[in-house]
């Protein structure tokens, strides 16, 4: 798979953090194509890593084994439909990391059938910590499938999920997932202050105590409720904090919250979509 050349059409923030994590995972720079029409973008990955700088999109599809469709999901039909020759002679696996955009769509854009594999990364994928899932069409061949997921991998956490439609639950849970948590981060900071912690040191507390809870739920084979009950003593202060969050229907909130982002991807991709 570190033999694949892989294009990136699309130099922004996400895209720099996965050609980052490959060629820490052990991909050779000279493997990797950048195109962007921001030019600095392109210059400033180019002089960093040593990736190699296609002239146009066009040139970057002919080139490459897998193309990476990196740009913002509103541009991504205009892009396709620039290279649409490229992409119809080009046997290229094709990755979208665009949010909203589903498969019909892509394949009614790039051609019916086009190996396709769709992916909801989310913000922590910037510093190697993402949470992605994954979806292929049925054009997507096995090691097709191992070289997305080598990709995705690159910077965090990388689930396959049976059907399509469950990415809109993957947008709910981890693709906005991490501004739930920071969220709640700044509630307990303006709280932390209220108590007579400064600024500073509620935040560092905050901070650590969300790493640690994180890492213990990762490494520990107990569910999140079963850690909750150890570190909640009968009569104790978490306890009498728990109470509280279940007395204002803390599980309702989340619930609702959830399913309202779960509803709005599905709307987007019928208005981002192809019609």
């Amino acid at each position: 798979m570190k033999t694949q050349k892989i294009g990136f059409i699309g130099a922004g923030n996400m895209a720099s953090s996965l050609i980052n994590g490959l060629i820490t995972s052990g991909h050779t720079a000279q493997q990797i194509w950048v195109a962007d029409v921001d030019a600095d973008k392109v210059a400033h990955l180019a002089a960093n890593l040593n990736i190699n700088v296609a002239t146009s999109n066009q040139a970057l599809i002919t080139e490459v084994n897998v193309v990476v469709l990196a740009v913002k999901p509103q541009h991504i039909s205009v892009v396709i439909e620039q290279s649409k020759k490229e992409f119809t002679d080009s046997d290229a696996l094709v990755v979208s990391i665009a949010a909203g955009i589903n498969q019909a769509s892509l394949s009614t854009w790039l051609g019916s059938d086009k190996a396709i594999v769709r992916c909801m990364p989310n913000t922590p994928s910037l510093v190697q910590t993402g949470a992605t899932g994954i979806h292929a069409n049925n054009f997507v061949n096995a090691e097709q499938r191992d070289l997305a997921e080598n990709i995705m991998r690159s910077v965090g956490v990388s689930i396959w999920v049976e059907t399509e439609k469950e990415l809109d639950a993957v947008t709910a849970v981890s693709g906005s997932g991490p501004a739930y948590f920071f969220l709640l981060m700044e509630a307990m900071e303006a709280s932390a202050v209220e108590l007579g912690l400064s600024q500073n040191t509620s935040r560092l507390l905050i901070e650590q105590t969300a790493l640690g809870a994180a890492k213990m739920a990762l490494e520990a084979k107990e569910s999140p409720s079963e850690l909750r009950a150890c570190v909640t003593s009968p009569g104790g202060t978490t306890e009498e904090a728990i109470k509280s969050f279940e007395k204002n229907n803390f599980s309702d909130i989340v619930k609702q919250a959830l399913q309202s982002a779960n509803d709005r991807s599905v709307a987007l991709s019928k208005e981002l979509g192809a019609h």
